[in-house]
Order: structure tokens, then sequence, then C-alpha cells
């Protein structure tokens, strides 16, 4: 990875380049009296991509729990955590591979590290009446019953009605031999034109109509869609990374993450209102284990630059002046994604 230009903590936060149209949008008209005018710029009729937030966790926070009732509570506060603030991925790393990611197994061993945290965190991301179907009996998943639900808008209950809603495609043929039978946790399944494996997870767009009886036969969409269309939060992704290096070489996203922040006790202090974070696409906020990124960092043989500020765009300490010893990640992570709210969203509006 290649070192980046850093600011020093004397330093006050650069602001983005501004560009002329840009600044206009924004209500700081440039002076360009010595400059010719500008051509009208053309339409762009390309979609547009509506910023994400990834949070990125260290799988090895599940060893510091002393039971698996209380690592099951760990994860879903973190689980809680994200949904609140509308987090779009969460990435659990290891230091090096050294549990793996979860199997798709009825298993009566016990899990660690990430692999138990990704487990828990997929299944109270998923509608309840889903997770019947989709997640197999794991001795992880003893205690989820225990846990608070996310609520999040695509946890609709049964006698709610919402443009989208999620399902689980059947086995069972639709009465017309066309298209596939899918649960979507209403009185009756319904009908989508496309011929699906049965067991798989999808977005469905009910439409208008409220009628279950009608022969109606309905879309399956992509599950960014409810956001793009609608605005709703439509909870996040879990993918597993075998260390830090795989969090952002293996992104998801076209052009990977676009700007890195790590977190940590020994980071830059900037107050929340002064914290200037450029636009962005793809944002990606990381969070170490026990022992910090710096460990995680340390223990990347993928990576030559071992000093954590050259890894990130920016290193941060969210919550000087702690009375605390030490901040768990579970705590860490619900303070950061507040302090982050108001500069995310000065960027946001920026672009």
């Amino acid at each position: 990875m290649g070192k980046k230009n850093k600011r020093t903590e004397a330093e006050a936060p650069s602001q983005p380049e501004i560009k002329p149209d840009e600044a206009i949008v924004n209500g700081d008209k440039p002076n360009n009296n010595n400059k010719k005018k500008s051509k009208k710029p053309k339409h762009d009729t390309s979609p547009a991509v509506i910023p994400t937030v990834t949070v990125a966790i260290a799988g090895s926070i599940i060893h510091n729990a002393q039971s698996i009732e209380l690592a099951t509570r760990l994860a879903g506060q973190i689980a809680r955590a994200v949904t609140i603030f509308r987090v779009d991925e969460v990435v659990v790393f290891d230091n090096n591979g050294e549990t793996g990611p979860p199997e798709d197994t009825n298993s009566d061993e016990n899990e660690s590290g990430a692999a138990f945290l990704i487990r828990i965190l997929r299944y109270l991301e998923t509608p309840q009446y889903l997770r019947k179907a989709l997640f197999p009996k794991h001795n992880s998943l003893r205690f989820v019953g225990l846990l608070p639900p996310l609520d999040a808008p695509h946890h609709l209950r049964k006698h709610e009605w919402g443009a989208y809603r999620e399902g689980v495609t059947l086995k069972e043929r639709s009465p017309d031999g066309v298209g596939t039978l899918v649960d979507v946790g209403l009185s009756k399944n319904v009908v989508v034109d496309q011929v699906l494996d049965p067991g798989t997870r999808v977005t469905v767009a009910m439409g208008d109509s409220w009628n279950l009886d009608a022969d109606i036969s309905r879309q399956v969409e992509s599950s960014s869609k409810p956001r793009k269309e609608a605005g709703m939060y439509w909870g996040y992704k879990v993918r597993y990374a075998s260390n830090i290096t795989s969090v952002m070489t293996e992104c998801p996203y076209e052009g990977g993450y676009d700007h890195l922040i790590g977190t940590s006790e020994h980071g830059q202090i900037i107050s929340s209102s002064d914290l200037t974070i450029p636009t962005f696409r793809h944002l990606l906020i990381a969070f170490g284990g026990l022992a910090g990124l710096e460990e995680s960092i340390e223990e990347d043989h993928n990576l030559k630059e071992k000093n954590v500020r050259d890894v990130f765009d920016i290193y941060l300490n969210t919550c000087p002046h702690q009375g605390s010893r030490t901040i768990r990640t579970e705590e860490a992570i619900l303070i950061s994604l507040q302090y982050f709210q108001e500069p995310i969203n000065r960027a946001v509006q920026r672009s």
C-alpha cells in the first residue's frame, strides 16, 4: 500500500477542493472575473452513486467475552449500533485468518472470533420470519433469543404492507407453473416472474395491490433499490476478511473505498464540529481488536507500511479525556458513529 500524505496534529483539517460548479451549488460562488465563462456542462445521465459507510471490526474482540452468552450480547450491541447509524457494510477481519469465515452447516461446535461474530450479525440483520429457513441450527445461535430486535425498516410485521419486502424462495412451484413462490412473511406467499433456486433470500417489489389473492406476478429487485428509490435504510451486508489488507483489497464496491479512517486512543484529537471528511463514494471506518489497530497492522504480512498513519487517510481519537482506562470496541463503535454523524452529513451534502 502506497504511503499517503498526512496532516500533522498542529495543522487544521484541510478543506476539500471545491470546483467552481460545486461551489455555486453550495452557496459559495467563486470569483471568476478573470476567467472565461465555462460552457454549461452536459446533463449526466449516469445513475447517481449513493455514498456508503463501511465499518471494519476485528473479530478478536469476541475473545474478551467470558462466555458464549456474553459474546452473543456483545455481537448484539454491535448489530444495534450499526443499524441505528445506517451502516451499509460490516467487515469482520481476522489477524491473518486465524479463525476463518463461518460455515453454513449444522454444528454443535463452538465458534470464536470472526466466525462467531459474522454469524450473529447476519442472523440479527435477517427479518425474523426468514431466519428459520435461512439459518440452520447452530450452537453459536443458542442465546440469540435474549437479544433485542434491530427493528430495521425491512423487518416488517405480518400486518404491515411495504413497497418492498424481504423474502425467501420456496421449493413449491407457482400455481400456473411459471415463476417462483416466495415467502415474504405475509398470510400468503407471492409469485415472482423469475425462476430461482429455493432457499434464496430476495428483495421483492410488492407493488400497490394489497390483494394477495389476485393473480399478480411481482418482481425481484436489487437489495439496494429501496434505498435508491425510496431513501429507506435496508440493513447491512456482512463479509469476512482474513486481515486488514483484505478489508481494503476485497471491497465489493467499484473503485474501492476512497476514504479510510482509523480509530484509536492514540489517534489525532479533532472535535466533531471541526472534522472535515472529503466528499466520498465509499467511506471505511476501522476499529481494532483488544490491542488496537496497531497490532492488526503489525501482524499483517501483506502490509509493507507498519505505521498505522500510513495505512489510513486519518487516524482519530473519537473519545478523548476518557474516564476509564479502556473503552471496549462495542462502546467505541457507538461513540464513534455518533461522532462521525455530522462530518459525514456535511460531506454528503457537498456531493
